[in-house]
């Protein structure tokens, strides 16, 4: 007969020395791992609603500026007679006398739902106007030139009785296929003197803001409406030639 004995100190093992999960005999270390446990799933969530948000708002911007319907774009010119020729279609004019013709060209940006239409004016025929960009905010009621020869920005009221509202002047530029001119016209002057620099764009809406951010930007005022102003004072000032109707405006901008 064979007699089995069990080893006693393996008998009596302790069987929480067994276990997977270590016992905490500290009851305030347990409250640390669960408090720094939680601290991490908030500071993950924060993280990841920021991340979503930098989405949503990349995503808006995107969409406003770059993600345009070719139709709502539109890359048209016009040819409109200088100063020093004066043309009516009730003058009869002699056959071999030709009437010179200018060209401004044009991109035509609309955001109709927004009330809103930007006209980039590329680097003109004649070096004697600056390329630049003009935003009409109907909403905001406002007026902003980007200058690109000087990088700076000009504000003004936005002037109803000039610039034609995104729809009709979608419909006026429609008629024309693109890269097609549109019909001869005249010029158009306009003078606007700087009154004085802003220092945010932030309270003139979206649109502006986004043009000019970060980069000098002043109101202006029509000449004709600033008391005192002599006609004569020399100006430093700067011209910009577009269309926002069915004739061509030159912008004069000008500094004392």
């Amino acid at each position: 007969m064979v007699k089995v004995s069990f080893n006693k100190a393996l008998a009596l093992k302790d069987p929480k020395k067994e276990t997977l999960i270590p016992d905490v005999q500290d009851p305030e270390a347990a409250v640390s791992v669960r408090q720094q446990s939680k601290v991490w799933c908030w500071c993950f969530c924060l993280g990841l609603a920021l991340v979503l948000s930098g989405v949503v708002v990349a995503g808006a911007y995107m969409y406003r500026y770059y993600m345009l319907q070719d139709d709502e774009v539109f890359v048209c010119g016009m040819k409109y007679y200088e100063d020093d020729y004066v043309f009516d279609e009730e003058v009869e004019v002699e056959v071999d006398v030709e009437i010179p013709l200018r060209l401004i060209e044009e991109n035509v940006f609309f955001f109709e739902d927004d009330e809103v239409e930007l006209i980039n004016v590329p680097v003109p025929e004649f070096k004697d106007s600056d390329p630049a960009s003009i935003l009409h905010d109907f909403k905001m009621m406002l007026t902003a030139y980007l200058d690109m020869t000087l990088n700076k920005c000009y504000i003004i009221a936005l002037n109803t009785s000039v610039v034609m509202p995104p729809r009709n002047f979608r419909e006026f530029v429609a008629n024309t296929e693109a890269k097609m001119y549109l019909p001869q016209t005249y010029l158009m002057h306009v003078q606007m003197m700087v009154t004085e620099k802003l220092d945010s764009t932030s309270d003139l809406g979206y649109y502006i803001n986004k043009l000019c951010s970060n980069k000098d930007t002043y109101r202006l005022q029509r000449k004709d409406t600033i008391l005192g102003m002599q006609k004569r004072e020399a100006l430093n000032c700067h011209k910009i030639r577009h269309f926002e109707n069915k004739f061509v405006v030159e912008t004069l901008i000008c500094e004392p």
